[in-house]
């Protein structure tokens, strides 16, 4: 992804970060945390979920995406 939004920022002479803004701005507006979620976050709920810390969760589908959906209501 970092390769992709550098390769984005420079077809359009801005920089990264401009173009993540721009695009958390657009086509993400419902977005939390208004920015990518990093390899680490993730793999943070991953290892939770798959932890016996996370043994009461069955069957629950889990989102690392930022806060885009704020609710099924």
């Amino acid at each position: 992804m970092g390769e992709f939004l550098a390769a984005l920022a420079k077809q359009k002479g801005i920089t990264a970060e401009e173009v993540e803004r721009q695009f958390f701005d657009t086509a993400r507006p419902t977005s939390l945390l208004k920015r990518f979620e990093t390899p680490s976050e993730v793999a943070a709920v991953v290892a939770f979920v798959a932890s016996a810390q996370g043994s009461a969760i069955h069957g629950a589908a889990v989102r690392a995406d930022g806060g885009v959906i704020r609710s099924i209501f």
